[in-house]
């Protein structure tokens, strides 16, 4: 049984060193600068073929995708936000300009190339978006409560 275990849990770490890598390469800084307009662009582009975002796709995305404002809205959202690349399904078809692919599996949709600076300039319109709070989505019985269904 541990040499099945063995696998994930060395895949996680690697994830987890990859993701300290790509941290300390970017920086936290790197984030205040950025361009409104073509953070919009590029989350229009490439973004919303998967979530919604916004008034710009209202009814669009995949339904199993969490649109950006419930995103921004989680207790992580920021960290996810910014880390979006590391993070599945992303490094199937993200490429990060510099670094290494995280995944060899053949990418099934457009694969895109992103910078640091079109990473800060995405940072800067996702901050632009009214979060959605959580606490007060519709959850079976009440609002943010989850509960059991009875049997």
């Amino acid at each position: 049984m541990g040499y099945i275990v063995f696998p994930y849990v060395l895949y996680f770490l690697m994830q987890y060193l990859m993701l300290v890598l790509i941290l300390s390469f970017f920086g936290s800084s790197v984030y205040a600068e950025g361009d409104l307009s073509k953070g919009r662009a590029i989350a229009n582009k490439h973004c919303s073929r998967c979530h919604v975002i916004g008034d710009m796709n209202k009814f669009g995305g995949i339904g199993s995708t969490p649109s950006f404002q419930l995103i921004a809205g989680m207790d992580d959202g920021w960290e996810r936000f910014e880390t979006f690349y590391t993070r599945r399904p992303h490094p199937n078809f993200v490429r990060v300009l510099d670094l290494p692919r995280f995944s060899n599996t053949p990418p099934y949709a457009i694969p895109f190339t992103i910078t640091e600076s079109s990473i800060a300039d995405l940072m800067v319109f996702v901050r632009t978006l009214a979060m959605k709070n959580l606490k007060r989505l519709p959850v079976v019985g009440k609002f943010g409560q989850r509960r059991r269904l009875e049997q």
